[in-house]
């Protein structure tokens, strides 16, 4: 049974295509549940005794008001399904208005910021980039470091309900590879889309209480622990020292790594393993990819620091792991400066950081499905020019490719390449030297976080950035967040013409 959220394909009458009001009302809705938790930092700040649970407060206030308007004004509108063209100006209304409202504490708090600082740090937490534009984050009050920490947990659990749910009915940059029962995703041990979500928002809690007790474990605070295990299980980044994570001890870098692992793994694994069954989790070859992928990264960046960083062995295995994990699976942690590693090193954690994690998970950036799909179509090519007589159809799990699939990860590829070459270049005309344009933009769309270069590379940050500059990053954190094609679907013509 279909949700009354889940997007039909039906071919919906014009007058009802664009009718807002569904969209306004789950909109409403989340910005008034955003206010809500505003609630929860505001008593932190009061339980710390700083002063500012006022602003939080307000921004409550604000927030939940606003939200709540809303929905009541749009809430006679919410009979129907979603359409298509609906459901693509939801996924991408939410990622633009819950930034907004999540500005405001940064906006009104201790932070001072501008507008566009406090949209920045935002749309970085939501879309779990993790690139920032504050310093002296030890020094910020309790309850802000704690709303940077929601922000990206929420941000978390939202982009998988979207994958799972949303991205393989629009078709979106070979998601409903996903939507097919062949390929075993959901199985016939799974439940409704609805339940799914459920399922996995407990695990994702889970997870998160895990992660924050294996970092209490290793002598972290209570609230660095929580908020830690917040973007960890996020795969987000934010962290509450400029240093992140290079002022804990070895302990910490082991237990992020581990977690960072475990949230770049498809969440609806981990439903079937809890349904029964533990077979998908240690046959699927996505994950099978992704961690030969981690370990070779691991074992080559170990080698180099052997060779030319560090002697010792087993620094060199954990700033390896740690960092390559972080990058790779787009979180941005940083426990050193892998900038001073050497252009080896430079140069491979920029290319690692565009291949992400899982589809499914809270990763971000490309998603190992894509690599694995354009190898396939490259090797069934080159089989073809062998053999013209033969049949090679790509083939993924063992099973043959429809070409909408091929064609719509093609597309996806062929608009990532040129957005990164787009971006840079307008990064570069707001007046960013080559490599801050270039790795920018990279690391936006791909919502990994840190860039490279000393002004936003892993000791830098954003704040020094031209105000041009951070409103194109902020944009290009939603759009690469949503896979692209979520949003520039809706700059056609032939989308508002239904």
């Amino acid at each position: 049974m279909r949700s009354a959220l889940t997007p039909t394909r039906r071919r919906a009458n014009p007058s009802a295509m664009f009718d807002l009001r569904p969209v306004g009302y789950v909109i409403g809705l989340l910005v008034a549940c955003l206010g809500a938790s505003m609630l929860l930092p505001m008593l932190v700040d009061l339980w710390a005794g700083n002063g500012h649970w006022p602003i939080f407060a307000e921004s409550a206030i604000i927030t939940a008001l606003i939200g709540g308007l809303m929905a009541l004004a749009s809430a006679n509108g919410t009979g129907d399904r979603l359409s298509i063209q609906q459901t693509f100006l939801l996924t991408t209304g939410v990622w633009l208005a819950l930034p907004i409202f999540g500005a405001i504490p940064f906006y009104l708090g201790a932070t001072e910021a501008r507008f566009v600082d406090a949209f920045f740090e935002a749309m970085s937490g939501l879309t779990t980039t993790g690139s920032t534009v504050f310093s002296g984050l030890e020094s910020l009050p309790e309850g802000l470091k704690l709303w940077r920490g929601l922000l990206q947990w929420f941000g978390g659990i939202g982009i998988i309900v979207v994958a799972m749910v949303f991205l393989p009915e629009l078709r979106i940059g070979g998601m409903q590879i996903f939507r097919s029962e062949g390929f075993d995703t959901s199985g016939k041990i799974l439940p409704r889309a609805g339940e799914i979500a459920q399922s996995i928002s407990v695990i994702y809690l889970g997870l998160t209480i895990a992660c924050a007790l294996a970092y209490l474990a290793t002598g972290m605070g209570v609230l660095d622990a929580v908020v830690h295990a917040m973007t960890t299980i996020a795969t987000g980044g934010f962290a509450n020292s400029d240093a992140s994570f290079a002022e804990f001890g070895a302990g910490v870098e082991y237990v992020a790594s581990i977690f960072m692992i475990l949230a770049a793994l498809p969440f609806v694994r981990y439903v079937q393993f809890l349904a029964g069954t533990a077979k998908p989790l240690f046959t699927d070859t996505q994950i099978q990819t992704f961690m030969g992928i981690a370990i070779a990264l691991v074992l080559v960046l170990t080698i180099w620091q052997l060779g030319f960083v560090t002697g010792n062995a087993e620094e060199a295995v954990r700033k390896a792991l740690f960092n390559a994990v972080s990058i790779l699976t787009g979180t941005g942690y940083a426990s050193t400066d892998y900038g001073t590693w050497g252009s080896f090193a430079v140069v491979l954690f920029f290319f690692m950081g565009l291949v992400g994690g899982c589809a499914g998970s809270t990763s971000c950036s490309i998603k190992v499905f894509r690599f694995q799909l354009l190898f396939a179509s490259v090797k069934s090519q080159i089989r073809t020019i062998h053999s013209p007589h033969g049949m090679f159809a790509p083939r993924y799990q063992g099973r043959a490719v429809s070409e909408d699939v091929l064609s719509s990860v093609m597309s996806f590829f062929v608009l990532f390449v040129v957005s990164v070459g787009v971006l840079a270049i307008l990064l570069g005309m707001t007046g960013l030297d080559f490599i801050t344009s270039v790795s920018g933009a990279a690391t936006a769309l791909a919502n990994v976080g840190p860039g490279l270069g000393p002004e936003i590379g892993p000791s830098g940050n954003f704040a020094g950035l031209n105000d041009a500059a951070k409103w194109l990053l902020a944009a290009a954190m939603l759009i690469g967040r949503l896979e692209l094609l979520a949003v520039y679907a809706m700059l056609t013509v032939n989308f508002w013409r239904g």
